[in-house]
């Protein structure tokens, strides 16, 4: 469908740090078609600092209102009813697996999106028999807005370290977070010279937990706080992990990931049980074996095929063809009523 009329003003709402990230390479391709860009902050587990001095922020619920958004993009689970515009789910991560109360929790519907922009055939299939289900949203396989930058050429990699540089992340999800288990090997092992060691956990992990591997910070080894881990992806030559959507980013860029108690079975990764075969795992997955990268390149092309570096301007088009659309579905959304008293509580909002 041709894109007849722009959207005029977009809203960028989030609820934690990452986000941003996910956020941004949609606002550049926004401010490049010379449109309306807003964020709205969501609770205190986004910080505000990290906003720069270029992009404005809605205060409150009734300053978003007033300025009446026609699309709001979301990369999280859940936006109220009550935010005028075009509802967008973009998500915060890839499928993991992660399976809560016997689903797999990146499909849960939760009633309050128009429209589903997913990242490749593996879910999009997934989300289209949902939507032919639900019948009040739309899905469209744009490519994932966060991973623009991934795939553009730039000079901001160090490539001048001599050893091969490995980046340590971990869920927060104590379950299946690897973090405490594999501490004290981890003590030892980035001791050694013949690695770099860049070490990101999620936002949400514990802190004492986050306070421990700190202290393991030396001239190879860097603990690091951030909303962007793009950056991070680029300058590694190999991951270990856990269980966590990161693992698939990373993954993308054709670069082997092991991984410690994964619970997928999945022949892409250099999976391990015990400790003592971490070292050994790196060296293997470091060697590039033909065997396990032309699984990897299988496994991209099933969860994201788009390297184009585009996937943001898909979205905004995706979006604009609902907001082109007289009648935006054949359904109306529930009410989520229930979700709409705690979002109104949370945001200390109580008019129409």
């Amino acid at each position: 469908m041709a894109v007849t009329k722009r959207a005029q003003k977009h809203l960028l709402y989030i609820s934690q740090n990452y986000s941003y990230a996910i956020l941004r390479p949609i606002q550049e391709e926004l401010l490049k078609l010379g449109l309306e860009v807003k964020w709205f902050l969501e609770g205190e587990e986004v910080n505000s600092n990290y906003l720069k001095s270029t992009e404005f922020r809605l205060k409150s619920v009734k300053e978003v209102k007033e300025w009446k958004p026609d699309i709001v993009f979301v990369p999280g689970n859940y936006v109220p009813s009550f935010i005028p515009g075009i509802k967008v789910a973009l998500f915060h991560g890839f499928n993991s697996g992660k399976i809560r109360k016997g689903r797999i929790g990146h499909f849960d519907i939760r009633g309050c999106f128009d429209l589903y922009c997913t990242q490749g055939p593996d879910t999009t299939s997934r989300f289209k028999e949902l939507a032919n289900e639900f019948k009040y949203f739309d899905v469209k396989e744009t490519g994932w807005s966060t991973l623009d930058p991934l795939f553009k050429n730039d000079n901001s990699v160090d490539k001048d370290n001599a050893q091969p540089t490995v980046l340590f992340c971990s869920t927060f999800t104590p379950a299946i977070s690897c973090a405490e288990e594999i501490f004290e090997p981890m003590s030892s092992i980035t001791k050694n010279k013949k690695l770099r060691w860049l070490i990101q956990f999620h936002p949400k992990m514990n802190t004492d937990t986050i306070s421990k591997y700190k202290k393991l910070q030396s001239d190879n080894v860097e603990f690091i706080e951030t909303d962007d881990v793009i950056p991070l992806l680029k300058k590694a030559d190999i991951m270990l992990c856990d269980t966590s959507s990161i693992i698939s980013m990373f993954l993308l860029q054709r670069k082997p990931v092991v991984t410690f108690k994964n619970q997928s079975n999945l022949d892409h990764l250099i999976n391990i049980n015990t400790s003592s075969d971490i070292v050994k795992s790196l060296q293997y997955g470091l060697n590039r074996p033909s065997d396990l990268m032309s699984k990897i390149d299988d496994y991209c092309n099933h969860i994201h095929p788009y390297t184009d570096g585009k996937s943001s301007l898909r979205v905004i088009n995706a979006a604009n063809e609902i907001f082109n659309r007289q009648e935006k579905s054949k359904h109306k959304k529930p009410l989520n009523l229930i979700r709409n008293i705690k979002s109104r509580i949370k945001l200390n909002y109580w008019w129409f």
